[in-house]
C-alpha cells in the first residue's frame, strides 16, 4: 500500500517530472479508444510541462479497471502523479467507500497514484453530528480513531470532505467548517502533516439556495460560511487546508477578491484549481470557445500567491465517453500560464504538500 511521501518521495516526484517533460511538447493524438475514451484520432492537448493532479476520483464498479484506466490516461495528459479521493459521501449513500478500497486498488503504483482518505467515514461522521448536535468526548474520540486508522493504513491526506456541497454525485449537504470534528481533523492533520481537502461553496451571507436544489436540502436558505471556514483556517495554523476548485463556483462568491483576502490572511490555506468544460460555474478562471483566453484577475492571483495553488481536475476515471474530459481543461489552463507559474503550479506546490516534512523547522 502507498503511503505519504517522504523528502525522498518529493525529490523523486520533481525527478519524475523533469525526465517526463518532453511528454507535454504538443498535442497528442489518441488513436483509438479503449475503457470508454475518445473516439479515434481526436487531438487531446497535454501540460507542457509535467503536472501532479491533486483531486481526481475513480467510479467504484470496478475499482482496479479504474485505476488502470487512470494509468493509461496519465502520459496523455503528462501527468506524473495523481491524488484519489474518495468523494464527501453521507451515511446513506449506497456506493459509499473509502481507503480501504482505494489503498489496494493503487497498491505497486505509490510512484503514480496517491491516495486519501475520510470522504467515506469522517465525512458522515461530521454531518452526522451536525445533525444530532451530538460532538462530545465519545464522538471526537471515535473520529479521531478512524482518522489516525486511515493515516495507518497509508493515505497521504483527508479529503474529500464537504462543508457546503450542492447536489451531485452525492446529495446536498451542508456543516458548519468551525464545527467541533472540523477542528479536530484540523489538529490531526497539523499533528501527522498531512494536507484536507475541502470542498465548500462559498456563502459570505445568509442567501437563498440557488435554483434546482429541488427539496434534497430541506429548507430554503444557505448559512454563511466565509467567516467560519477563517475560524477554522485560524484555529491550528500548522495545518495544511486545500480549499477545493477554485475557479469552479457555484454561488458568484468565490470571486478572485475574496480568494485574495483569505490568502492573505492565512497562510495555511491553499486551492486547487478546477475547470469544467461541461459546467463551468460562475467566476471561471478560463473563458468559453475552443481557444479560451485566461482571465486577467486570476492570472494576477496566480501571480501574486504562486506557492498556494495546485491543480485538481476532479477527472474521473475511467474518462467519460464524450465530450471534452475535465483534465483537458486543466492542461489548457496550465499551457497558458508563464513556465514558472506552470512548475509551480504542476509540480512544486504539490510536491510540498504531499510532503511529511514539517515546514516550520
Amino acid at each position: 500500500m502507498t503511503g505519504p511521501a517522504s523528502s525522498s518521495g518529493v525529490s523523486h516526484l520533481l525527478l519524475l517530472g523533469a525526465a517526463s517533460l518532453a511528454i507535454g511538447a504538443g498535442p497528442s493524438t489518441a488513436h483509438s479508444a479503449p475503457e470508454g475514451g475518445h473516439p479515434a484520432e481526436v487531438e487531446r492537448h497535454a501540460a507542457l510541462l509535467p503536472f501532479v493532479d491533486m483531486h481526481a476520483h475513480i467510479e467504484i464498479d470496478d475499482p482496479v479497471r479504474a485505476v488502470q484506466a487512470a494509468l493509461r490516461a496519465m502520459p496523455g495528459e503528462n501527468a506524473v502523479r495523481i491524488v484519489l479521493l474518495p468523494p464527501p459521501f453521507t451515511e446513506s449513500d449506497r456506493g459509499r467507500y473509502d481507503a480501504e478500497l482505494l489503498l489496494p486498488a493503487i497498491a505497486g503504483h505509490a510512484d503514480r497514484l496517491v491516495a486519501f482518505g475520510g470522504g467515506g467515514t469522517l465525512n458522515p461522521m461530521i454531518h452526522e453530528a451536525v445533525r444530532t448536535g451530538d460532538a462530545g468526548p465519545a464522538v471526537q474520540r471515535r473520529f479521531r480513531e478512524r482518522a489516525e486508522q486511515l493515516l495507518r493504513q497509508g493515505v497521504a491526506g483527508f479529503g474529500e470532505l464537504a462543508a457546503e456541497h450542492f447536489p451531485g454525485a452525492t446529495p446536498y449537504q451542508s456543516a458548519p467548517p468551525d464545527h467541533p470534528l472540523f477542528l479536530l481533523l484540523a489538529d490531526i492533520a497539523a499533528e501527522h502533516r498531512v494536507p484536507i481537502v475541502l470542498h465548500m461553496e462559498a456563502i459570505a451571507r445568509v442567501m437563498p439556495l440557488p435554483a434546482g436544489m429541488g427539496s434534497s436540502p430541506g429548507k430554503s436558505e444557505a448559512a454563511a460560511n466565509v467567516d467560519a471556514f477563517e475560524r477554522l483556517l485560524a484555529h491550528n495554523p500548522r495545518s495544511r487546508i486545500i480549499w477545493a476548485h477554485a475557479g469552479w463556483d457555484g454561488t458568484g462568491e468565490r470571486t478572485p477578491a475574496l480568494c485574495r483576502r483569505l490568502l492573505q490572511a492565512h497562510p495555511n490555506l491553499s486551492m486547487d484549481v478546477k475547470v469544467d468544460p461541461a459546467k463551468p460555474g460562475r467566476n471561471p478562471p478560463l473563458g468559453p470557445g475552443p481557444d479560451p483566453s485566461l482571465s486577467p484577475e486570476w492570472l494576477a492571483l496566480f501571480r501574486d500567491f504562486p506557492d498556494r495553488f495546485v491543480v485538481g481536475t476532479d477527472q474521473h476515471y475511467p474518462e467519460p465517453a464524450s465530450g471534452t474530459q475535465r483534465w483537458e481543461a486543466i492542461t489548457a489552463l496550465l499551457n497558458r500560464l508563464p513556465p514558472e507559474l506552470q512548475r509551480k503550479m504542476g509540480m512544486e506546490n504539490a510536491a510540498r504538500l504531499l510532503s511529511r516534512e514539517d515546514p516550520h523547522r
